[in-house]
């Protein structure tokens, strides 16, 4: 059961190209945003979308996998496990982040 602990799984599209980092130690990171939607009927019985946006975080040769065959639109499974962080902006807010950070990637679609 310590496997469960942490999990996510999501299937959904990618909004936009990946973003590639090449870290110094020659480490690389990919982050992109993948968007997931279920649909349901609303009290009126109208069908209704909810689109939910995730952001996702890759390292190493998942996130070489990434850089190599994915692009904006493209449908993907993303296994990994929910991390949360905090940044300042440049005009010193401290911000807060949410992200998925993917072990396993499974391309789906064409």
């Amino acid at each position: 059961m310590n496997a469960l602990k942490n999990k996510v799984q999501l299937i959904g599209n990618l909004g936009q190209d990946p973003e590639i980092v090449n870290m110094e130690n020659g480490n690389k990171l990919a982050k992109f945003s993948i968007a997931t939607s279920e649909s349901y009927k609303n009290a009126k019985g109208e069908k209704t979308e909810d689109v939910q946006w995730h952001n996702i975080v890759a390292w190493g040769k998942t996130a070489e996998i990434v850089e190599n065959y994915l692009a904006k639109g493209k449908q993907v499974a993303v296994e990994g496990k929910l991390t949360h962080r905090s940044y300042e902006t440049k005009e010193g807010e401290k911000r807060y982040i949410t992200e998925v950070r993917c072990n396993e990637i499974l391309m789906l679609g064409k």
